[in-house]
Formats: structure tokens, sequence, C-alpha cells
């Protein structure tokens, strides 16, 4: 039968063009441009290459006279497929496609310019279109193809950070076995996506009024200067520079908690750091009246039944912040109530794993209500984009957990004033563990003709990684209502799972067992394991558009704060002890009744964990340099 399971976030939608689907991680990536030119026009295309994707950047220059609409034409002379754009309506039959200007873009004066990007698959030789046509006007001239370049950009910074965790555990399995179960934490402090971006400029400049497709692309990301400092000061000077999550975990945390930095602090830095430039800024929106419902690491201030506080106490406050005309040019991003939501699918029905605090949440309605008011509230700014919580693989991966988890989504963003225009996407693994992608074994493999799928690790679950997850809850969410314009992110701070502990290939065909514990990257000893991991390390840096659909790979929870404390420890945080956090618990249902794994001698939830940082950086996969 099945066993529940739980864990972690994500939501969103957006506007301007697009077409969709395909996956695969960006490796070395490889730069090819390409340029056209007449009388009437020329044309710069440039292409940012990896295994099986690549994102394109065009510019189209107007050298003859003013139009009032545009569109360009060109044909591919490969097999490349258009799977999502941005700044345009990006059309494609055969090899031959078209791109048209929008509402917002199609006037160009003679000499201006007007700029669309692009995701695309191929496989073979990816080569850059050399003729392209202008209102059905042939730009004409030759093409060139070559130079190699990254394309990666990083933030900078410093700063200290608090917080709180964000934790729990449980899921449900199907087939035989027991689920998995998972939770984690967070703190209220951090930054957002800085690090590489593909390359790509989807809608820098987004229409007055409007936004662009992918907040992340073409744009900076906001270094919270008090984690960056705790970092660098902690012997993390590689990464101090990258971007991480503000977490708002309690009301207080708006104005500022004990002489820190309150949101408004946060919005003036990003505008000093911005410099006029497109910037993206992460905020955690994380007190629900009775948050967390199924761990007590990360239980919050407000009780079950105060949604009335956290409406006008809480979002409305944030709102009138975010929504101050100073911050206008920012793309601040909401990332949605950690774990509110999957606990109500899978932790409110009496089964294993199921809590009288998430069976009271779920009567009342007050998640539902509170995400739906967060979401139509943040939503109506033009400078937000809201990602809701949707877990993370070993939580939801299951049929029985991600059609009701899709389900419960839809209803929230259709109901209580909020709408699926206030969507931009939804995230996954945060403040998790989740590999993002197992390089060594997938789902469809079977070893001696037994499916992995009956490993104890994979536990019957329809996903074995994030990545697969994400697009896949994606493409459920789409058949259930949601826009294709949705973009899924991944929290990757802590899931890199490097060092000497990391399989270098697959493991052996002995049974489905020992194929996939050898080659597993993600050395938990079980995937419901979620608090202060043994043996963790940091994970790919912010990256923009990494693979078709996902908008960017994020670091949520920052690195070095403490997922709960391994002992109780009195605190006027309102959080509690959670035995997930006890290296010497010996387990749940949730967990498989396994050791929890977790560090010993962890601080508070969101407190700074010295032992744990120190971990992340020697565990770091890629390494740091």
């Amino acid at each position: 039968m099945a066993v529940p399971i739980v864990r972690r976030r994500t939501a969103a939608i957006a506007a301007a063009g697009a077409l969709v689907v395909a996956s695969g991680v960006a490796a070395a990536m490889s730069t090819s441009t390409a340029s056209a030119a007449t009388a009437g026009c020329s044309v710069n295309y440039t292409a940012n290459t990896w295994d099986s994707g690549f994102t394109a950047n065009v510019t189209v220059t107007n050298t003859g006279p003013a139009l009032t609409s545009w569109t360009l034409g060109w044909s591919f002379a490969g097999n490349q497929k258009v799977t999502q754009g941005w700044n345009a309506n990006i059309s494609q039959t055969g090899s031959a496609v078209t791109a048209a200007s929008l509402s917002y873009n199609g006037a160009i004066a003679t000499g201006g310019t007007a700029s669309f990007g692009f995701n695309g698959s191929y496989s073979g030789t990816n080569a850059s279109p050399t003729a392209f046509t202008l209102n059905g006007v042939a730009c004409g001239g030759t093409g060139s193809n070559g130079g190699t370049s990254t394309g990666t950009s990083t933030g900078t910074s410093s700063g200290t950070s608090s917080g709180t965790s964000a934790g729990t555990s449980s899921g449900t399995s199907s087939g035989t076995s027991s689920g998995t179960s998972s939770g984690t934490s967070s703190g209220t402090s951090s930054g957002t996506s800085s690090g590489t971006t593909s390359g790509s400029t989807g809608g820098t400049t987004p229409p007055a009024g409007g936004k662009v497709d992918n907040p992340y692309v073409g744009a900076k990301g906001y270094v919270n200067p008090e984690w960056s400092a705790e970092a660098a000061g902690d012997g993390g000077s590689a990464i101090a520079n990258q971007s991480t999550a503000v977490w708002l975990d309690r009301i207080a945390a708006i104005a500022g908690v004990n002489g820190g930095m309150g949101l408004k602090d946060h919005l003036d830095e990003a505008v000093s750091q911005a410099g006029g430039q497109p910037l993206t800024i992460e905020f955690v929106i994380y007190d629900l009246p009775g948050r967390d419902c199924s761990a007590l690491a990360s239980n919050g201030e407000l009780g079950p039944t105060e949604i009335g506080r956290y409406e006008t106490d809480y979002i409305d406050p944030i709102k009138a912040l975010e929504g101050d005309s100073k911050y206008a040019n920012l793309r601040i991003v909401n990332i949605i109530e950690p774990d509110s939501l999957p606990n109500l699918v899978t932790n409110a029905g009496g089964t294993a794993g199921s809590t009288d605090a998430c069976a009271t949440m779920k009567a009342n309605g007050n998640y539902e209500k509170g995400v739906s008011y967060a979401l139509g509230q943040l939503g109506s700014l033009s400078n937000t984009y809201n990602y809701i919580d949707a877990g993370h693989h070993a939580w939801l991966g299951w049929d029985s957990n991600l059609g009701p988890s899709a389900q419960e989504f839809y209803k929230v963003a259709t109901t209580n004033g909020a709408s699926l225009g206030d969507v931009q996407g939804f995230i996954t693994n945060t403040a998790n563990y989740s590999a993002t992608v197992e390089p060594n074994f997938k789902v469809t493999d079977t070893v001696n003709g037994t499916t992995v799928r009956q490993s104890k690790w994979v536990d019957w679950n329809n996903y074995v990684d994030e990545q697969s997850y994400a697009l896949g809850l994606r493409n459920t969410l789409i058949s259930d209502g949601f826009p294709s314009t949705i973009g899924m992110l991944i929290d990757t701070g802590r899931n890199g799972w490097g060092g000497s502990a990391r399989p270098s290939g697959p493991g052996a065909t002995t049974s489905v067992d020992t194929y996939v514990n050898g080659g597993r990257i993600d050395r938990r000893i079980h995937a419901g394991n979620w608090c202060n991991q043994t043996g963790a390390g940091i994970g790919a840096r912010p990256t923009a558009a990494p693979a078709a659909n996902i908008d960017a790979y994020v670091w949520i929870k920052p690195p070095g704060e403490s997922d709960g404390a391994s002992q109780p420890v009195s605190n006027d945080e309102g959080k509690g002890f959670d035995q997930m956090c006890d290296p010497t618990y010996g387990g749940n249902a949730r967990n498989g009744n396994n050791p929890t794994g977790a560090l010993p001698n962890a601080p508070l939830a969101g407190h700074w964990f010295s032992a744990e940082f120190h971990q992340l950086i020697q565990n770091a996969y890629p390494p740091l340099s």
C-alpha cells in the first residue's frame, strides 16, 4: 500500500511568446554567431550550445524605413527545434521559423533594433542560420559561424543571515514498498540567482506594466550582503558572490530582526547592485498559519486559525514594499510557502506519516486561503514573479501524489482572488538534497529484467532526480489547465554530492539494488532524510535557463544555514525540536525506519552551522575553483 511522503516547493507563469518541452543539463557550452545585412536590415544571431540544446539571442537592426511591426524569417540547416521563446511570437514548420513582433516591440525606427530569444533542441550539428527575411524581404549577406564562449556572469557582494528552516517529511509510493520522505530547512536571508546565464537575454526590458517570460534570463542575481559576509568569513570566499534567497520567515523579518536587514533594506541594496541593469532578487514567503504541519524544526509564529494576521500583518506589508515605484525595474521573485500544499496532499489523510496538525490545516483551509491570497496580492504587481513550492521527487514523484498535487496547485491558483496569471511557475527541491540529475542510471533502466523502480532506493517512484520530476510535473500542470508558459526552478544549493564518495559510474549489475546504490550520486541513507545531511555538497551554481522549461537553477536555501537543531534548544523563535535532526534517532515510517544521516551539534534552523558549511564546500560538485 502507499505510504505518505513529504517535501518542497514551486510555481509560476509569464508573458511573451513560447513553445516548450525538452530537457538536458548544460555542460560545456559553445557559442556561435551568424550575421547578415542589406540596405534594409541586418541580423545578429548568437547561439550558446550544449549537449542537445541551445539558447539563441537575435537582434534585428532596421536600416530601411521605420516599421510598425515586423516578422523575421529563417530556416535551420539541421534538425533544430524551437522549444521556448521570449519577446516574439515564434512558430516553426519543419525547418522554417518565423518570429513576429508583439504589441510592445513592433515599432523599429530607421537605425533602431529589436531583440528576442529562444531555447531550442537539436542533435548532430547546431549550425546557425545564414539567411534571413524581414517582412518578406531578404536581408541577404553571408553568415559566419565561429567563436567559443561560455556566456556566464556572476554577482558580487557580502553579508550575514539568519532564518528558519522549512523541514519535514513524507510522500507516497506506489507499487509495493514504502514511500520516501523528506523535509528541509531554510533561513531568513539571502539573495537570488547570479551565476551563469547561459548567454541568453530573454526580454531584458519588459514592456510597461508587463513581465518577461523568464525573470532570470539577461539579469544579474542579487547577492545578499549578510549571507555573503558570513560565507566569506568562514572560508567560503569562492561562493560568497553567489545569489541566494532572502527568507521572510516571520512578520518581524519584514522590518529586520535583531538589527539585521529588512525587506526594504534588501530592495534598496538590490537597486544599488543593479546599477540600472536588470536584476533578479528572491524572497521566500514563509509564514502561513500552522506552518510546516508535519515537522517541528520549522514551525512558525502563527496559530492554525490566524489567517487574518497572515493577510494583513504579513502579506499586505510585503506587497506595499515590493510595489513601491522605486523598485519597479527589479525582477522580484517570490517563492511561495515551502512545504505547505504538498503537506495537504500527503500528510493530512490518515495514512502513515500523516499528522493531526496537517489534518487540521486541511480541514480549516487556511493553507489554501493563505497561498491564494499571497498569489493574488503579490501577483498583481508588475515587477513580481510568483513560484509555488512543489516539494521534490522523493515526496511527490509517485502517480498517487503527483496528480493530486497538480490539482491542488490549480485549485489555489484559481480561487480566493488568485488567477493563473499570478503564477510564473513552480520550484522543486527547496532546501533539500535531491540530485538535479542522476548521471549513472535512469528510471527506465532494467537489471536482469527487473526495473530500477523496484530498487529500495527508488521505491516504485516515477522519477529518480529533480530535473525529470520538475519537467514531468510541469507537463501534468499544463494538462490540468496551467498555461504552457510556466517555468520551473530547482534549488541546487546543497545537492552537488561531490567529494570522494561520489560514484564515477554505474553500480554493479548483480541486482537492481547494487546497480542503483553503487551508481547514485545522492548518498543519503534514505531519500526521505532532510536535516543537515552528512556528505552533502554545494551543487550547480545559480544559472539561468540551464535546460528547456527550467527557468533557473537557484540557491533558495542559503548554504551554511542549519535545517534544525540536533537537540532541543530553548528559543523565542517558535522553533521546535525534530528528531529527524538528531543523528542518534532510528527513524520512522516516513524514512523507512532508517537512521537520519543528520550531522551532530547543529544549531537552530536558519542559524549558521559552520561544520556543515565546510562540508558543503569540500564536497561541492562541480568543484569550487
